[in-house]
């Protein structure tokens, strides 16, 4: 870096050429420029104001598409839990049949009422809006932390053994191919 002037003010390092020539006469407000506008900062307020709005509305955009997004995803995601429970119901349902059938229709009774009311949670969940739902949710853990709480722990408890038992599965699969070859005794 060159030498800094000792007559130019700190942070500059050289004098350009031009940049100190004047289009316009100074007023008691400040440079007046050659477009009649004032330099005391009306102009370029002006602007950054202009263009703070622009960014505002911008982001306002986003924020409605991302909504709209998400609204959309988390309509699929309804979607398919709800038709993850009516599958659940048939599940119950048929187990119900065979109860019936083994055990006598008084034990077979509360597995349909199990598959009843599972039927029923599906229904009431494909009728309510995304955001409905979000409300419910949050007025029942508001009301009730703990039972929240441990709905939840059986929630992840549920999930854990179903993807665990899914990664034995894949874990037996990939042993019992691995087990064909080379696991018979060599001839020597």
């Amino acid at each position: 870096m060159p030498p800094r002037d000792p007559e130019l003010p700190e942070g500059t390092d050289a004098i350009v050429s031009g940049a100190s020539s004047e289009t316009g006469t100074r007023g008691s407000g400040g440079f007046v420029a050659a477009g009649g506008e004032t330099g005391d900062g009306s102009a370029a307020r002006g602007a950054t104001d202009k263009l703070v709005t622009q960014v505002r509305d911008q982001v306002s955009t986003l924020r409605d598409q991302a909504g709209d997004k998400l609204r959309g995803y988390a309509d699929d995601g309804k979607g398919k839990a709800t038709g993850l429970l009516e599958d659940i119901a048939a599940v119950i349902d048929d187990a119900a049949r065979s109860i019936d059938q083994r055990l006598g229709e008084e034990y077979g009774d509360y597995a349909h009422r199990a598959s009843g009311a599972v039927t029923s949670f599906a229904g009431r969940v494909r009728e309510k809006s995304v955001d409905e739902l979000l409300d419910d949710t949050r007025s029942v853990v508001r009301k009730s932390p703990a039972v929240a709480i441990a709905a939840a722990a059986v929630v992840g408890f549920a999930l854990m053994r179903v993807v665990r038992t899914g990664l034995e599965d894949v874990g037996a699969k990939g042993r019992g191919k691995g087990r064909g070859k080379g696991s018979g005794k060599s001839g020597a």
